[in-house]
């Protein structure tokens, strides 16, 4: 009788362990923020239980009322200490000197948009492009980085002047209260679309779009601290007319998505170590429509809730 109980159980057990696999008993999902051209819709979302295949909720979270041009493009958010959710974006392809906010606790309510604007003390600069959020916990504030235009700030090159790319940031511990904005980096090249990754304790990667015209692809750099500098920019690791990546750590494996724009459709590499990339793209599967956005890990409730909503 033992033995027959004690074999029901190890089948039981077996059969869970096989459910699970089908329907994702982890307790953590990931959410991929998104919006489809011409950007005035607003925040849509994708999710996804293994960070390689995505679902999209087929809604839009947060329709823009900030900004000239009132877009909502390259959305970037994290989730604070408090569980607070928040999200950046572009809000005009040129004329402004900021970029959009908002917060929400669960995704559905939103708090009132701000116009935060960072570039108002540079009065020729020409955009301000792709915000991406990053949460230092080593500083316990989060940090914003941003691209900018100003002409005939740095050496002009092969860009013209009105396309001569830098990253700067700021940042806040509130969303209340910003330092004043600084040059993050000049690798010496029109640079867009950078992304903080922290692999340890100062030890992060940047990754970022080479902007020049022969290249437009993407590169790796590596610093000691969220706000750098960012040193030993490498070789391209993607094809040209690439932008927009995001990175997510699965296992060993970071995962590093992005809009490859030349060939039309979304890709994706993995890496150990940003020094060698597999490209992983026909393991991937991302919604037609989907642009530019960040990837962050989440309770699954937060997916169950969102789905609740739908």
């Amino acid at each position: 009788m033992l033995k027959f109980k004690f074999i029901s159980s190890l089948r039981l057990a077996i059969l869970g362990l096989a459910i699970c696999g089908l329907t994702s008993c982890t307790k953590q999902a990931y959410l991929f923020t998104s919006f489809h051209e011409p950007a005035t819709a607003g925040l849509r979302l994708l999710y996804s239980y293994d960070a390689y295949h995505w679902t999209d909720l087929n809604k839009t979270f947060l329709k823009p009322t900030v900004g000239t041009q009132k877009v909502l493009r390259d959305p970037s958010m994290v989730q604070g200490p408090d569980g607070t959710f928040h999200l950046v974006w572009t809000c005009s392809w040129k004329g402004d000197k900021g970029f959009g906010y908002a917060s929400s606790r669960d995704l559905i309510h939103w708090s009132k948009q701000q116009f935060i604007p960072v570039m108002e003390n540079e009065p020729k600069t020409v955009n301000v492009w792709a915000p991406e959020l990053f949460y230092d916990e080593e500083n316990k504030e989060y940090v914003i980085i941003w691209a900018s235009t100003i002409p005939f700030r740095f050496a002009k090159g092969i860009e013209e002047e009105d396309n001569n790319h830098r990253m700067y940031s700021v940042t806040t511990k509130d969303f209340v209260t910003f330092s004043q904005p600084k040059l993050f980096l000049d690798p010496g090249f029109s640079v867009i679309d950078a992304v903080i990754v922290k692999r340890e304790a100062k030890d992060y990667v940047l990754v970022l779009k080479d902007n020049t015209r022969p290249n437009r692809n993407l590169k790796v750099a590596f610093g000691t601290s969220a706000l750098g500098p960012y040193t030993n920019v490498s070789e391209a690791f993607s094809p040209k007319l690439t932008e927009g990546p995001t990175v997510v750590k699965t296992g060993k494996d970071w995962l590093i998505y992005f809009d490859a724009y030349g060939q039309k459709n979304y890709s994706a590499m993995k890496t150990t170590d940003f020094k060698t990339f597999k490209d992983i793209t026909s393991e991937v599967s991302v919604p037609e429509g989907h642009k530019h956005g960040t990837i962050l890990k989440v309770k699954k409730k937060v997916i169950e809730d969102l789905l609740k909503n739908k």
